[in-house]
């Protein structure tokens, strides 16, 4: 199985998050972030992880801290359940339609941590979260996952609408991008024969 258990806890936040790979898309979330439940909820569900995230922060201070540091766990453990990456297809891709959002991301499970983002967001806040912490958390999630993440809106005028595509076509790239290349499945993926 391919999984992992990581905590983390600091003097802003405490973090409790468990993944499975080879899950069936189920999640526990609770992050006191309303929004950031129902994108992690919906992440999973895409990615066909199960995942459970428990985070308590200073959410009274704002939603930065637990957005940003649960980017961090999450990446982390994505790169530690993935161990050395044998068998893996590697790359993944996903055009994603959400209403009048259109929203496309690429991934690289290339052992290296980058993050190209070109969301347009055309209001600061959906609800109470604000919209700029998204790009906070795919530059963490990526940076810690040891993952290179495109990702781009091509149309929308919807913030939620948009947001939603975006954690949707990541979690639907890395679906594949995890999964076994069943024809080579002893295979690191990389000519270096490392990833």
């Amino acid at each position: 199985m391919r999984t992992a258990a990581i905590s983390r806890k600091t003097a802003e936040t405490d973090i409790v998050l468990t993944i499975n790979l080879d899950g069936e898309g189920n999640a526990d979330i609770d992050t006191d972030v309303g929004f950031l439940n129902h994108m992690l909820t919906l992440f999973a569900r895409h990615a066909r992880f199960d995942l459970s995230v428990h985070c308590k922060g200073d959410t009274e201070v704002d939603d930065h801290h637990s957005v940003e540091d649960i980017g961090i766990v999450l990446g982390e453990a994505l790169s530690q359940a993935l161990g050395n990456r044998q068998g893996i297809r590697r790359y993944g891709e996903c055009l994603l339609p959400m209403d009048e959002a259109l929203v496309m991301s690429a991934v690289d499970l290339s052992g290296r941590g980058a993050c190209f983002q070109q969301l347009d967001l055309p209001a600061q806040k959906v609800g109470s979260f604000d919209t700029e912490l998204v790009e906070e958390f795919f530059i963490a999630f990526a940076r810690n996952g040891r993952l290179t993440l495109h990702l781009r809106s091509i149309t929308g005028r919807n913030c939620h609408h948009i947001i939603e595509g975006a954690f949707k076509s990541c979690a639907r790239s890395l679906r594949q991008a995890v999964s076994i290349d069943s024809s080579h499945p002893l295979e690191i993926p990389s000519t270096k024969g490392v990833l």
